[in-house]
């Protein structure tokens, strides 16, 4: 079974036929690392499910620092969903940091997938609240934790990122700056 059928096997049960459907309405694509695969200021026109690799989405700002919003690895979706949903310019980029296998889903085959499968309506709806979720939480940990313990939530809750992604990429998405990081983490590593 495919990584994005057992993805979706976890809130859903699609039938085989429902399965191959599905799978054609999909794309499959190889990216080499450090190839952004959506740029700001582009309408985002796919879903990304990450079957290998890892993927970041982030932001730059007026001063040219950029600002991570999320990271995904095998297993998960990421994309700019304000550009997706709302088909206008986007704010987001979409970068591969390590060579990837991407599952490409547009928003109009996903539209011809919730007439002809309704319940992916609700495994959709049901990554929709899980993202927002996440989001809630993670606005929340920025506006009452300390760095250090956004940090060793970070840890926490992305164990197998903290080897594969660059310091300045994890100090920027707990919302440090990477000297700042620095130093923290030699404290952290100094108890």
């Amino acid at each position: 079974m495919s990584s994005i059928i057992q993805n979706i096997s976890k809130h859903i049960s699609l039938t085989s036929e429902e399965e191959s459907f599905f799978l054609s309405k999909t794309e499959v694509k190889y990216y080499n690392a450090k190839t952004l695969i959506l740029n700001a200021g582009e309408i985002c026109k796919h879903s990304y499910f990450v079957n290998s690799g890892l993927l970041r989405s982030f932001t730059i700002n007026d001063h040219i620092v950029e600002h991570v919003l999320s990271f995904a690895c095998e297993g998960w979706w990421i994309g700019d969903m304000y550009s997706l949903l709302s088909q206008k310019p986007g704010n987001l980029f979409v970068e591969v940091l390590e060579d990837a296998e991407v599952v490409l889903l547009s928003k109009e085959n996903q539209e011809i997938l919730y007439q002809e499968i309704p319940k992916l309506e609700r495994f959709f709806r049901i990554l929709t609240e899980n993202s927002l979720v996440a989001n809630q939480e993670r606005l929340m940990d920025n506006l009452s934790l300390s760095a250090e313990e956004r940090f060793e939530k970070f840890c926490k809750k992305y164990p197998t990122l903290i080897q594969k992604v660059p310091q300045k990429q994890i100090a920027s998405y707990i919302g440090v700056t990477p000297e700042f990081f620095s130093k923290m983490k030699s404290r952290l590593l100094k108890r």
